[in-house]
Parts: C-alpha cells; structure tokens; sequence
C-alpha cells in the first residue's frame, strides 16, 4: 500500500508585516491574514487527499511568538489532522528554535515535534506494507553554522527512509548559511526522500537514489517573495517509487509588473496600458488575491509626469483593480528617461539634468556625503530593517547610489513640471 504525505516549511504564521502596514491597511490585513488561511489550506487538502502524514520542516512560526491566538489556531488545526488519523512530524528551524509555543503547548498524541538530538521514528503500517521511518532534528538555537547531517541516525535498512531538515543546502540569495549541506551529500546519505525547509524558492532534485525536495513556502509575505506559493503532495508507491506533486495553496501572491511605456503617446494612453497589463495578469494568478509590484521603464516625453504623478497613477490602478476584483497595488516604480528633454529643453534646466548626471552623482565627496548619511539613519532604525539600506559595504553604496539617481530625476521632473506640459 502506497504511502502519502504532505511536506511544507517555512509556514511563518503570523509573520509581522513592514512597509506593507504603514501604506494601506486594507492591503495589509489581506496579508496579515494570508499565513494562516493558506494554513488551512495546507490542512484542509491533508484531509481531501488523506494522506498519512504532514511533514513541517522548520520555521512554523516566525521568532520567539507568545501569541496565545496562535497556539489556539495551532492546535486546532492539528486536532483536525488528528481526528482523521493523520500524524504531523516538525522540526524547529532558525526562526522558531526559541518558540514557547512549540516548547509549551500540549500537542495532540499525533504530532512529534523533534527535538535537538536526532531522532528516528518507525512508522506502524502493519503487515505486508513497506516500513517507513521518519529522521528529524531540531535547531537548537536559531543559527546552525555547521552540518547537521552527521547527527542523523543511519538509514534503517530495508525500510524507506524519509530525512526531515532545515538547511540552506550550499546557500541562496538572500538567504544566510544555516546548517550548510551540498546536494551531493544527501544523495549519498541512504535516505530516499529529504523533506528540506528554509530557502523559499522551491526546487526538486532526482536520481535513482533520492529525491530532495525544497517546497518552497505556502504563502509569500511581501515582493520579495513573489509569484505563485505551494506544498509538495508525495505519494511512494509500492515499488517505492515517488511520485512529487506541486499543488498551490497561496492565499495572496506577489508579482513585479514591468511595463515598457515607450509606446504611450500622452496621459490616457499610459493609464490605459497600465490598466490593460493588470487586467491580462490576473487570470494568470490562480491565487485569491493579485497584489502587484508595477515598475514603469522605457524612454518618453512623460517620464517628467510619471515621476510627478507616481501617485496619481497608484490611485488610478488602485481603482482599476477594485474593478477587475481583487487587484491590490503594493508600489507603483519608475526608471523611465526622457526621450527628448535635451533637444526640446535646451537651456537651464537641460543643463542642470547634464551637471547633474556628469559631476554631481559622479562625485567622490557627494557620495561619502550620501554614506555618511545613510549610515547615521540606518543607526536609528530598528535591528530587523537595517538591511534596507544593504547588507554590506557594497550594497549600501549601490543602494545610495540607486537613491541619489531616483531624487536627481524627481527634482528635475518637478521643476520641468512647473514649466507647463
């Protein structure tokens, strides 16, 4: 008889949201919520598929989460898995190794959360099936420098053996090193299926050997964690063959929209583009909820007004969206140039766009003055939003830099404004 689970991570229920809260509190209640609904999703299709277990690999929760609501939630949640006959394994990764609620809070006799010794769990599937045993270890505390391969128990011989671990495999963008592992190494581990978690773009590797399985997350949280979220359905057949399944389960996805208007002959014809791109997205997003990310680029004489009126046009998509259901507008971006302004505009104000560009932004002292003070606001900031302004020395000068073209470009697009259209 096959055996089937369901294997996510990198749930991070109630993650507490940023920039999204301070600029529209409709949109970020829908995203608020959308960890937890696309929860139930995860529950709910555990149910439909009847499978035999969920496999959480890490990062439940989001840090050390007190939230008395959440553990309610928690429990019920993994009560209706219980009351199917449905196990949950889970394994604490970096960012719920200090969780009180997992610590805490009385699980049903269904759910085994591992702790920080490796462990092996024999699953009772009666006589004639297959024996499958479940290896799991827990972060300890929230970073793991090391491998944590070699703790694991050797794989059980005969039976089919399924590893649970959170790791960043070789590392990622964005991503730090955590319990660092090369692909090559679980390949050769003796387990057959490797139920990972923490890097949150999802990523499958076969061989005749294993099959290693990064699932991704069930729900993005901001742009950065953008298009379509899922889990992975696994079924091991009885010549123990696996079959892995992508199903979606996001509640709210996250695309960047980049839109040339080079094409756009005035006012109207861009709003009608812009309108017309959303509109041809939403279909594509099987997801209940769009909220996009538009990013204008190209060369044309309305990119003085598109810098102008960047919030004009958010209020105009905001609208549209309303109207196609469901379209949210997280930011509305520009890196649009003038196709024109140096020949029609020959005198002071193309003049100063030229200064600008050759001396200004090109100056040593203009951009150690530019760090200086990028430096002396990230010092203020909270520790969890430094990273805005770069996660190194590098960075941080690229994003200055990035700042300083951005302001040159709205101040010359202001001033142009003032001289009538």
């Amino acid at each position: 008889m096959a055996y089937r689970f369901l294997h996510t991570a990198d749930v991070h229920l109630d993650s507490p949201l940023k920039t999204l809260a301070l600029r529209n509190p409709e949109l970020s209640n829908v995203v608020s919520l959308a960890t937890r609904r696309s929860f139930v999703r995860v529950i709910d299709l555990c149910l439909e598929e009847k499978v035999d277990a969920l496999v959480l690999a890490g990062d439940l929760y989001d840090g050390d989460q007190t939230s008395m609501k959440t553990a309610r939630f928690l429990a019920e949640q993994l009560q209706r898995l219980d009351q199917a006959g449905i196990r949950t394994f889970i394994i604490r990764g970096n960012h719920d190794a200090l969780s009180k609620i997992t610590a805490e809070l009385v699980m049903p006799d269904s759910v085994k959360v591992f702790g920080a010794t490796a462990e092996a769990v024999a699953i009772d599937r009666g006589a004639g099936h297959f024996p499958v045993v479940m290896h799991g270890l827990s972060f300890a505390k929230p970073h793991a420098p090391q491998s944590l391969l070699r703790q694991y128990a050797l794989p059980l011989p005969d039976a089919l053996n399924i590893g649970i671990m959170h790791t960043s495999l070789g590392g990622s963008e964005k991503h730090d090193l955590y319990a660092p592992c090369s692909v090559a190494d679980l390949q050769q581990s003796g387990f057959r299926y490797w139920a990972l978690g923490h890097i949150h773009k999802r990523s499958v590797v076969e061989d005749a050997a294993s099959v290693i399985v990064m699932p991704g997350m069930p729900q993005g949280r901001d742009i950065n964690e953008d298009g379509p979220k899922s889990v992975s359905l696994v079924t091991i057949k009885d010549d123990r063959s696996i079959v892995v399944e992508e199903r979606f389960t996001g509640v709210a996805q996250f695309e960047r929209l980049l839109i040339d208007v080079s094409d756009a002959c005035d006012w109207k014809d861009l709003v009608s583009l812009v309108s017309n791109r959303l509109e041809q997205l939403r279909p594509l997003v099987a997801a209940d909820h769009l909220v996009a990310r538009i990013q204008l680029h190209g060369s044309s004489d309305l990119a003085w007004r598109i810098r102008r009126d960047l919030d004009l046009l958010r209020t105009e998509m905001e609208t549209r969206g309303s109207l196609i259901g469901n379209v949210w507008v997280d930011k509305v971006q520009t890196s649009c140039v003038e196709s024109s302004v140096v020949g029609r505009d020959a005198g002071a104000l193309a003049e100063l766009a030229s200064l600008i560009d050759s001396d200004v932004l090109t100056s040593t002292a203009y951009q150690q003055d530019l760090v200086a003070i990028a430096e002396e606001l990230r010092g203020q900031l909270p520790a969890e939003l430094r990273d805005f302004f770069g996660a190194d020395e590098a960075s941080l000068r690229d994003a200055v830099a990035g700042f300083a073209r951005d302001g040159s470009a709205e101040v010359v697009a202001r001033l142009r404004g003032g001289q009538g259209e």
